[in-house]
């Protein structure tokens, strides 16, 4: 008996990318359903960037998987594949920190302020002086 551990391995990748790109879609519905629930703008933000990474990383990692087990794209697969894994990454790399700018943005305005501020370190600076 023969066991084709190429082929079992591009059955997994295949699965597994399949339950990631499923799971980004649950993590896209989690997200909207909390920017339509929360009142508070950071909150809204907080739900935006869980869709923007969830929604976004784990349907990428999941098809540059899929794309490496379909062999009727030839050497394309490997560039799918390279192309999801490196927008993956990026977007990983990118969505939190343009969160933070947009919230240190909302707060620096003083537009939007959240209701309970118990310790607030930016505003403490500011009114001392301190320049970041």
């Amino acid at each position: 008996m023969v066991f084709n551990i190429i082929g079992v391995l591009e059955v997994l990748a295949y699965y597994i990318g399949m339950i990631l790109v499923i799971g980004g879609g649950i993590l896209d519905l989690i997200a909207s359903i909390g920017m339509n629930r929360f009142k508070n703008f950071y909150l809204r933000l907080h739900a935006a960037t869980i869709g923007a990474i969830g929604g976004g990383f784990y349907p990428l990692i999941g098809l540059g998987l899929i794309s490496l087990t379909i062999e009727q794209l030839g050497i394309n697969r490997y560039y799918i594949a390279g192309i999801a894994f490196t927008t993956a990454l990026f977007l990983v790399i990118t969505a939190p920190v343009g969160s933070h700018a947009i919230a240190q943005g909302a707060h620096k305005s003083r537009i939007v302020l959240p209701k309970p501020i118990i310790v607030d370190r930016l505003m403490e600076d500011e009114e001392s002086g301190v320049k970041k």
